[in-house]
This record gives C-alpha cells, structure tokens and sequence, in this order.
C-alpha cells in the first residue's frame, strides 16, 4: 500500500471510530508512514521501566504519557512534546496497547498537532487466552525494528 493510501485508511478509520485526531494506524502501517512521510515522528508514550525491561523502538521520541510507579499523569508532556516534535509534523503516538497513545494523540490534536495519529495495537498488543502479550498484535509481534532496553 502507498503512503497516501495508508494515510487515507488511517483517516477513514478515524471517522468510522469517531475519533477526535487525524487517524488510527497499524503498526506495519504506522512504520510506512514513520520511513515515507517527511519529517514523521514516533512517539513512545511508554514508561521508562517498559522502555528498559520491555524494548524500545530505535529513534522513537520517548515521553511519557505517566509515570510509574502509580501511574501519575506526566504534567510536563504537552511542554515536551513541544520541545521534541514540530506541531505541523505527522506525529504518531504508540503505547504498550494502545490507549495511553489514543489519549496522548487526543490531547496533541487539542494542542494543534493536526496530524495527529494513534498506532494500534500499540508496542505489545493485546493478551491472549494465557495473559501473554504480543503474541496476538502489536509492534513486535509485526516484526518491526525493536530492541531490547
């Protein structure tokens, strides 16, 4: 698929989702567009511990969405993704699954970062019927570039 089709899914699926940023990709999707589109960026909206025990995505911009332990929401995000990504940039956001970069891409779009995308699936995807991640989505399970931390 070309970038502009992929781009286009993407949208549609925000539509169809009702989603308050530009589009939802899938990770395969997500790394076209990263290695296509100039200028793109990926943000990790991980925890530290996940990017050091889990793997990290090589020259992912890393920020956290909240941190760990506790979950606190992370009151300097907006300031440092501002500080890390150019608002007219295509800018997609990726988690452990998928939600905390949904919510990350939500308030990037608020801040006017109109190319704002979520990846599903996130870096793990989904448990399976045993509690195991990445085995039934994700970016690694896709086979996309990772190491470990």
């Amino acid at each position: 698929m070309s970038l502009n089709e992929i781009l286009k899914l993407a949208g549609e699926r925000a539509l169809e989702l009702k989603l308050p940023y530009a589009g939802a990709l899938l990770p395969a999707e997500a790394y076209v567009v990263w290695q296509q589109a100039p200028g793109a960026k990926l943000v990790d909206v991980r925890t530290r511990p996940e990017w050091e025990y889990v793997g990290r995505v090589p020259n992912a911009v890393e920020i956290e969405w909240s941190s760990y332990p506790g979950n606190r929401p992370n009151e300097h995000f907006m300031t440092e993704l501002c500080a890390q990504v150019d608002s007219e940039a295509l800018v997609m956001f990726i988690c452990r699954s998928g939600a905390r970069s949904h919510a990350a891409a939500t308030a990037a779009a608020k801040r006017g970062f109109s190319a704002s995308f979520n990846v599903l699936q996130g870096f793990e995807g989904d448990r399976d019927a045993a509690g195991h991640r990445s085995t039934l989505g994700g970016w690694r399970f896709a086979g996309l570039p990772w190491v470990q931390g």
